[in-house]
């Protein structure tokens, strides 16, 4: 099972709407077939693992980090473990959509497939937590991320190495469908916030201006009544709304099929201050990422507001620190 998380991981942020799954075929204690569902609209992991294992799948093992579909149609999974006559297959994570929910077992063992479910089960669910949410709730997971120095400061900055490949800031966009921004944000960046990892499908990016008189620092486009007819011709797309609310922001979200969105609280935080506000008051924020940088800021920056009282931050669960060169990484739960 293991294994086919480290397939899924080779998706990670190329998936949404659909789930990330991995598939591991096993004959006589060896890997006879393998595949993942590398992005929506493709063949599920199933498929790519049994062409990968030809005839040898018969009587043998599959490994699968979710539950195989049993929806109608091309790609229906079960059918083709069926098939191919496979003895056995052990299921990481029963499906959390409503509609497909324990089917896809069920079906195999009508067929006289022997299944077992739940192996590795928190692993494969925390690969999927954002579509787990987004069958759950209708919405897709929201998560928070700002820089901080020793001093308690909110910076600007990520830390060293962290935009470079393989660097925190790096491989965080991947894994997000959409990312909120200050309108001000590459006032003082050279570019939008991007992965370097290879293959890496880069996120939607939602600058939030709260005035029409607001500089939209984002190239190609200015400011006032120009707004929306440069916005078209530099393929961004202007929404206009009497309240900027992140109900608001994740509802527009929803209608595309996004699984998670990410609030990047840098630049100049006046745009999002609110939107920190409210995401807390009404239970939105699923995540938090701190990075804690090596650095002592002055405390006349003019992004020194810290997003979150000490009360917000005792909620945090599952706190897990990561080392990133000099920097340290505290991702948790609420």
């Amino acid at each position: 099972m293991r294994r086919c998380v480290k397939l899924v991981r080779l998706a990670i942020g190329c998936t949404s709407p659909n789930p990330m799954v991995g598939c591991v075929i096993v004959k006589d204690g060896k890997i006879v077939g393998e595949g993942f569902n590398p992005k929506a609209g493709q063949p599920h992991a199933e498929v790519f693992a049994l062409r990968d294992a030809g005839d040898l799948a018969e009587n043998a093992t599959a490994y699968v980090s979710l539950e195989p579909c049993d929806m109608e149609g091309l790609h229906r999974v079960t059918e083709a473990l069926i098939k191919a006559k496979a003895r056995k297959v052990v299921v990481g994570m029963v499906d959390s959509s409503p509609i497909v929910a324990s089917k896809g077992v069920d079906r195999l063992r009508a067929a006289g497939i022997v299944v077992t479910a739940g192996v590795e089960e928190a692993l494969c669910k925390k690969l999927n937590e954002a579509y787990t949410h987004q069958m759950l709730t209708g919405k897709p997971l929201l998560a928070l991320r700002y820089s901080i120095s020793l001093n308690g400061q909110v910076s600007d900055h990520p830390g060293e190495g962290a935009i470079d490949s393989g660097g925190y800031y790096s491989k965080l966009p991947q894994e997000y469908d959409a990312v909120i921004l200050s309108s001000t944000y590459l006032h003082d960046k050279p570019s939008l916030p991007t992965s370097q990892e290879p293959s890496a499908k880069q996120p939607l990016r939602i600058a939030i201006a709260r005035s029409s008189n607001a500089t939209l620092e984002v190239p190609g486009l200015t400011t006032g009544s120009e707004v929306e007819s440069k916005a078209s011709l530099v393929g961004v797309e202007t929404v206009i709304s009497d309240q900027i609310t992140m109900n608001a922001i994740l509802d527009y979200c929803t209608r595309p099929g996004l699984c998670s969105v990410l609030l990047d609280y840098t630049g100049n935080t006046d745009d999002l201050e609110e939107l920190v506000k409210e995401s807390f008051e009404q239970n939105m924020l699923q995540k938090i990422a701190v990075e804690i940088l090596p650095l002592w800021c002055g405390r006349d920056d003019r992004n020194a507001r810290f997003p979150l009282n000490t009360e917000e931050v005792s909620k945090m669960k599952s706190l897990q620190p990561k080392i990133y060169n000099q920097s340290i990484i505290l991702e948790g739960h609420l």
